[in-house]
């Protein structure tokens, strides 16, 4: 039971051997500025071997994340079935100063970012059991796990977390595991994430910011009119789940648009670990207008 792949960087051919493979992730981006210049001759190789294909950026976490994000994002024609994968480890000299608790901001903002942008595609992350355990602290991977123990028998990562995906060894090239049955039930599954016919947490978009200056910030559309949530009572929750350490205080002004007009502002004082404001959501309105009074503080936008 089960199936394998790999994955692949610059280190691989063009054209790698897929024999016995059902699936490939090729990296894409990294930080801010590079592109892995084999990737698109990787992806269409391993698609033309009717493989699953799946994509992943590299986090330079010192960065802006939604600047990130875009980056990797708008390198690809994203296709239905293309997964979506944050490679996210931070061993490497880009990312050795900063700190856990702002790579484990970075994790579930980046997440949670490119799923309102690729609504229809899964969005997981690649973690190996270090960062899994010991700097993760929520246990938000997205759509799916994708946990590395280098070393241990294929499907037997020694975790309790549910997992998809399994790197199991890293001799010569990244080999994978994932407990699926056939790569038709990998495909199956990938592409089972368009226009879903009962909508999940998960299927509403959010939008969560790195750290900003202070005055507007750009509206932001949680939830597009005409989806299946204009029959659902909403709420809107901002506040205390990724306010900085280094800025403890600063005010946040949410104004929530009904259509025709700006309306229910609210003002909240936000702190660590303190600070939030829900707001009721009931007509087809999904905007929010943010603005901020400090440097550096850094909110949160989840909707349910």
């Amino acid at each position: 039971m089960g199936i394998y792949g790999q994955d692949w960087a610059s280190y691989q051919p063009s054209a790698p051997d897929t024999s016995g493979l059902s699936f490939a992730f090729v990296k894409i981006t990294e930080g801010l500025g590079y592109q892995n210049p084999k990737w698109a001759a990787q992806r269409d190789h391993a698609k033309a071997a009717g493989l699953v294909w799946g994509a992943y950026h590299y986090p330079h976490m010192g960065n802006s994340v939604q600047a990130e994000a875009d980056f990797f994002l708008g390198q690809v024609s994203w296709q239905p079935g293309d997964v979506v994968v944050l490679d996210w480890e931070g061993y490497d000299p880009a990312n050795q100063s900063v700190d856990h608790a702002t790579q484990a901001a970075y994790k579930d903002a980046w997440l949670r970012y490119v799923k309102s942008r690729l609504a229809q595609n899964p969005v997981g992350v690649y973690a190996n059991a270090d960062y899994w355990r010991n700097v993760d602290t929520t246990g938000f991977c997205g759509d799916f796990l994708w946990i590395a123990t280098a070393g241990r028998t294929a499907g037997d990562p020694g975790i309790q977390a549910d997992w998809l995906f399994h790197q199991y060894s890293d001799a010569g090239v990244d080999r994978d595991y994932c407990h699926l049955g056939s790569t038709d039930e990998l495909r199956a599954w990938a592409l089972s994430f368009q226009n879903p016919s009962n909508p999940q947490e998960t299927d509403m978009p959010q939008w969560i910011t790195g750290q900003v200056v202070p005055g507007p910030q750009p509206t932001v559309v949680l939830v597009p009119s005409g989806t299946a949530w204009d029959t659902y009572t909403r709420r809107l929750h901002l506040g205390m789940d990724q306010i900085a350490a280094a800025s403890p205080t600063g005010d946040v002004r949410v104004a929530i648009h009904n259509g025709s007009g700006w309306r229910s502002i609210h003002q909240v004082a936000v702190a660590a670990a303190q600070g939030t404001v829900d707001v009721q959501l009931t007509g087809s309105d999904v905007k929010v207008s943010l603005q901020t009074d400090t440097a550096g503080v850094t909110y949160a936008i989840e909707t349910w």
